[in-house]
């Protein structure tokens, strides 16, 4: 049994997504019960270079949403990173899932076999989709939704590993 490029990203993201979306229901239920506010969680980070959670989900609604787009071929929706209420990273939460949900597997079979490019200001990278899918973009998302959880955990919303995982 073979698996498609479709089935290894859409449903990972949709998934993964939607845990973040509840780990933004359990920050708000303990900045209420501890006498702190969501907008200091909102701009907690783990060290003075990294992004602030805000950036975090941002990066993984950017990371899932250019994935999905790059392997189908299709032109994703612009963000402009402008969030900075709750509300509105739910709202972008929500149109990334929208997004994703938006494109077929028929549509990654008529872009399969394509590479996928990556410009950067330093370098310019070319990947085959596998590549790109496997060790680029899925990891890439992952780091930005592990470092979301992180900074959560970090500054003691009750979410554990079942939450990251989700219903499995």
């Amino acid at each position: 049994m073979s698996l498609s490029y479709y089935q290894l990203s859409v449903p990972v993201f949709l998934r993964s997504l939607n845990n973040l979306s509840k780990w933004l229901d359990k920050a708000v239920e303990h900045a209420t019960d501890n006498g702190t506010t969501i907008d200091e969680l909102l701009q907690a980070r783990l060290a003075p270079d990294m992004y602030t959670l805000t950036g975090q989900i941002q990066a993984a609604s950017d990371a899932s949403k250019l994935c999905t787009a790059r392997l189908a071929g299709v032109t994703p929706p612009s963000y402009s990173d402008t969030e900075t209420t709750l509300e509105q990273l739910r709202e972008r939460i929500a149109n990334t899932q929208a997004f994703i949900r938006s494109v077929t597997p028929e549509q990654y079979e008529a872009n399969a076999g394509k590479t996928v490019t990556l410009k950067t200001p330093s370098q310019e990278m070319i990947f085959s989709q596998q590549d790109y899918l496997l060790n680029f973009a899925v990891p890439n998302f992952y780091f930005h939704l592990t470092t979301a959880y992180d900074i959560l955990r970090h500054n003691g919303v009750a979410i554990g590993k079942l939450d990251f995982l989700g219903g499995i």
